[in-house]
């Protein structure tokens, strides 16, 4: 069993130096505002700096943080690495961009270069097509979160590789497509949040077993399986859900910083809960409780998009669907599979206690860049 131990924790040492800085997907934040009386429209562009590092290089001395004079100094570099990225066309015929001021804005997860910029079409458009493709190439799980104004009234969309070129009717808006765009978007992000990943598992991996006699034992039957994983998901559900909602409208806040913490330490608990079993009964509670949390991670995505009203409840709905279905996918994938394991010897020392222990490390180590601000590299 110690093997098991040292080899899993180097494992999750190794893991958290790989993704101590991916627990937030990447997006960027294209605003464009359009009206039937102009042919003109205004644009804001707003993309991670950490993006724009990788993509360009804006750090010139190579110390780890893009000041002011280093991004006016790349300026012309960012506007023609990004606007070569966007292709815009009313009504078949192309729009051509002509740039504005480079501005910085801070979102959830850091410091954002702002880009504004016009775009001058032949005609006021009816129909607007977005092609997008802004860091595709350099990470596929890139995405670019739209908000479309026109005479007053937005629409939303979601920009990936997979829907990069988009064509929208001014004159009628789509719910329904704004509605499943979200849908994806939330399944993206729940697929890629390991934070979040990682606490729904360590809930899942004693859901198969039952506390009894001071050490955990193999469940009998797979209902009495079935019936502790649906409390559990139900409870976190329900939760993140909660907060999600309050904190998408603007009814409640919480600083990023602390809600990241939070989120880390909350995967901590949970997997050293498995090692050092607390609460061996009604864990539902704990996924409640940390879940409200995990929601205020959920609504960072909206609320740096700055949804107004009208597109807010649609885009809300979507992507905490999203978030349901992805979270009902890892749910069926890894169910099934402890299951099975859960009679074999393995099981407990291997899978249990080594999972968990590799899965603490990876949250202690998030822990610690998030909230003491310190990285791994």
């Amino acid at each position: 069993m110690n093997t098991w131990l040292k080899w899993i924790a180097l494992l999750g040492i190794g893991i958290a130096a790989s993704t101590a800085q991916a627990h937030k997907p990447s997006d960027s934040y294209l605003t464009l505002n359009a009206s039937s009386s102009s042919s003109d429209i205004r644009g804001r562009w707003d993309i991670a700096l950490r993006d724009l590092e990788i993509a360009v290089g804006v750090d010139a001395n190579g110390d780890g943080a893009i000041t002011w004079g280093e991004l006016h100094l790349n300026s012309a570099q960012i506007f023609d690495y990004a606007i070569a990225r966007l292709d815009l066309s009313a009504d078949g015929t192309a729009c051509v961009v002509s740039r504005g001021d480079v501005l910085t804005d801070t979102h959830s997860d850091g410091g954002y270069a702002v880009l504004d910029f016009t775009a001058h079409c032949a005609a006021p458009p009816r129909a607007l097509a977005v092609g997008y493709h802004l860091l595709f190439d350099i990470d596929p799980s890139h995405r670019g979160l739209l908000n479309l104004g026109v005479d007053g009234a937005a629409r939303t969309a979601v920009l990936s590789p997979q829907q990069a070129v988009q064509t929208f009717d001014l004159a009628h808006a789509s719910r329904g497509r704004q509605f499943l765009q979200f849908v994806a978007d939330g399944v993206h992000h729940i697929w890629v949040g390991y934070d979040h990943l990682l606490f729904l598992i360590s809930l899942l991996l004693p859901a198969v077993l039952v506390w009894r006699g001071g050490r955990w034992v193999p469940v009998g039957t797979l209902r009495s399986a079935l019936l502790s994983v649906i409390a559990v998901v139900t409870a976190f559900t329900v939760s993140h859900s909660i907060t999600l909602t309050l904190a998408a409208l603007g009814v409640v806040g919480l600083p990023s910083r602390l809600v990241e913490s939070g989120i880390a330490l909350s995967v901590l608990l949970a997997a050293l809960n498995n090692v050092w079993p607390q609460v061996t009964r009604r864990a539902w509670i704990l996924a409640f409780a940390f879940g409200l949390v995990h929601g205020f991670g959920f609504a960072s995505v909206l609320n740096d998009l700055g949804l107004p009203r009208d597109a807010l409840a649609v885009s809300l709905a979507g992507f905490n669907v999203g978030v349901e279905l992805g979270q009902l996918g890892v749910v069926l994938v890894v169910v099934p599979l402890i299951f099975v394991l859960r009679a074999r010897r393995m099981y407990r020392p291997a899978i249990l206690v080594g999972g968990s222990t590799a899965i603490a490390v990876v949250a202690a180590a998030w822990f610690v860049q998030r909230a003491l601000g310190f990285g791994l590299s």
